[in-house]
């Protein structure tokens, strides 16, 4: 397997992302859209989640399509940011029909950002107006770093960002993820430069520097933010066609990835969950080899898109912690 073309997640063909930010709040959503609804699935392995829309992604409910997903910023604040983006794509007559109605589904997650120095005394919940905003913007091409949902994200050691990377399989199979990076734990190895994700980087996307060897074994971690201050939201996607449970499998696996790029993952203080879409447009050659195959992908792009939001974030005046180039680069 390699990389798709843009290394992103928009290498599916039919998606585009869209990103908006406020510099002053310190924050930001980002949206998934496709070019017509999309099977969605969804798997939550941390302690400390934030959701909406979330159940009706369950394999026996009556809604098997969705029409965006978003990542947000503002902890629950930042679930309004769905709003925004349902109100986009009424306008734009897309949206689950009930009788003359049209009414989009939009699940989303958010991260906690709400300490990270930026202005959150607004007498308005600013996240409905980023949601349209980035609803707006999706395009193919798009930022990562310190853009949408990781424009005000932190780790436990260095700042955190927005993180895409793609890979294709021999199957002729696409895989792509998205991902907000604000975990509790360090995406790098002991004091170092090197990122945990080192084995599965492709050319020297996040600096080709391996693992190194800061790695203790007996360490013991001690959490770096408080209660509720942490979370890593993702999604994968791909343009096989699989059925809801079948992103479900897709979105278990893809935690892997989260795991070996991140540590410690998944910790009772994270709210780390992971979406799966799939827009369906090619079909599935051997079901059980493919699917396989697709699991593990998903795990090694998501983690290649972890370090790479981490390693690609940019410097602001007042930021608490260091990006990784400013530390190391």
């Amino acid at each position: 397997m390699k990389p798709g073309p843009r290394n992103l997640i928009t290498d599916v063909a039919g998606l585009r992302v869209g990103n908006a930010e406020d510099g002053a709040l310190r924050s930001g959503v980002s949206v998934l859209l496709g070019e017509r609804p999309f099977v969605a699935g969804l798997h939550v392995m941390g302690g400390a989640p934030g959701t909406r829309e979330s159940d009706l992604l369950a394999p026996d409910k009556l809604v098997q399509e969705v029409d965006a997903l978003v990542l947000s910023g503002g902890s629950a604040f930042g679930l309004a940011a769905a709003d925004g983006v349902m109100a986009g794509l009424r306008a734009a007559g897309r949206g689950f029909a009930v009788g003359e109605m049209r009414v989009p589904i939009v699940p989303g997650a958010i991260l906690f950002d709400l300490l990270n120095g930026g202005a959150k005394d607004w007498a308005e919940n600013p996240y409905p107006a980023l949601g349209r905003a980035a609803c707006e913007a999706a395009d193919a091409a798009f930022e990562i770093g310190t853009a949408g949902a990781g424009f005000g994200a932190m780790t436990g050691t260095l700042k955190g960002g927005l993180g895409s990377a793609s890979v294709v399989l021999e199957s002729g199979i696409t895989i792509g993820a998205l991902v907000a990076v604000n975990a509790l734990g360090s995406v790098t190895v002991g004091e170092g430069p090197n990122f945990w994700a080192a084995p599965f980087e492709m050319g020297a996307e996040f600096g080709g520097l391996g693992l190194g060897s800061g790695h203790d074994p007996g360490a013991e971690p001690e959490p770096m933010k408080r209660a509720g201050e942490a979370t890593t939201i993702a999604i994968v996607a791909t343009d096989a066609a699989l059925t809801q449970a079948q992103c479900s499998r897709l979105a278990v696996a893809a935690h892997d990835g989260m795991a070996r790029a991140i540590v410690p993952s998944h910790t009772p203080l994270d709210g780390d969950l992971v979406f799966a879409a799939a827009t369906g447009a090619r079909a599935l050659r051997d079901p059980l080899r493919d699917t396989f195959q697709m699991g593990h992908a998903a795990a090694c792009c998501l983690a290649r898109a972890i370090a790479r939001g981490v390693h690609a974030a940019s410097d602001l005046p007042g930021d608490p912690q260091p990006t990784w180039a400013a530390r190391f680069g």
